[in-house]
This record gives C-alpha cells, sequence and structure tokens, in this order.
C-alpha cells in the first residue's frame, strides 16, 4: 500500500545541490489501471498501481535495461522526465522533490509517504510546500502524462 501527500511547489528550497539527486524517466502502457515503466538513474521497473488518491495499491517489478527500452516504443502519451531530489524531513520523512523537464516544465511537486493514512492526514507541510493536490487526480503522473 502507498500512502502519500502531494504538494505543488511554488518556489525551490535553497540549496537543492546538497541533497541526493536522481534522474528519472517514466511512461505509462495504461492508465486505467496505471501501468507505468521507469527508470530511475541505472534501476528499471514496472509498476502496477490501483485506483485511488491518497492511498492504493502499488506493486514493482524489476526489469532489465533492454525490457525497458523494448517497451518504451509502446507507451501511451508523454514519456515524462524529471529530477527528484529527496530532501530529508522531521520526524523521519523525506520529501521527494519532483522538477518536471520538457514541456512540464516548469511544474515542481514533492510527496511525502507514510506508514498510515492517520499519520498522513496528520502531517503538516513545511513552509515551502504551496497547495496539497493531494486529492486531484490532475497531478497524478498517469494524468500528466496523457494531457497535451
Amino acid at each position: 500500500m502507498e500512502i502519500e501527500r502531494k504538494y505543488l511547489i511554488p518556489h525551490l528550497p535553497d540549496h537543492l545541490e546538497q541533497y541526493p539527486c536522481r534522474i528519472i524517466e517514466q511512461g505509462y502502457l495504461n492508465v486505467s489501471p496505471v501501468i507505468r515503466i521507469r527508470r530511475d538513474n541505472d534501476h528499471y521497473e514496472l509498476t502496477y498501481k490501483s485506483g485511488g488518491l491518497m492511498a492504493r495499491e502499488e506493486y514493482n517489478l524489476p526489469l532489465t535495461g533492454q525490457a525497458y527500452e523494448h517497451l518504451l516504443s509502446k507507451i501511451d502519451g508523454r514519456l515524462i522526465r524529471k529530477k527528484r531530489y529527496m530532501i530529508p524531513l522531521a520526524g523521519g520523512l523525506t520529501a521527494e522533490l519532483d522538477l518536471f523537464e520538457g514541456d512540464l516544465a516548469p511544474l515542481a511537486l514533492a510527496e511525502v509517504e507514510f506508514s498510515s493514512e492517520e499519520e498522513a492526514l496528520s502531517f503538516i507541510p513545511p513552509s515551502w510546500f504551496g497547495e496539497d493536490v493531494t486529492f486531484s487526480g490532475a497531478y497524478h503522473n498517469s494524468y500528466l502524462s496523457q494531457i497535451k
């Protein structure tokens, strides 16, 4: 089960270069249910996600680079490219700050994952977070892959 909150980021935090950064590209073979392929630095995976907004089932299966490249030609919609910064937060949490590239730039979103829905609902975001878009499907990557 994946439980996360998602926020628009109107202004980037200072000194991003001090945080670990991953280069991600992902495409969608299907959006309902979500079936995604992803390259995360040098790791590849196929992911299934059930419906839902804050909490949903998620299953990840490893792929080889060759399998990823084969499936890449079969995606529906745009290939999403982004940089993901891993920023520690209070309480042992981590903000995954995604800076989208290409025609989705300058979109910036932060996701925070939780161990329970209660923890997610009681979360108080840091001051640099903007609007909470957790309950808007318009900010799911699967939706962003489809808009023109």
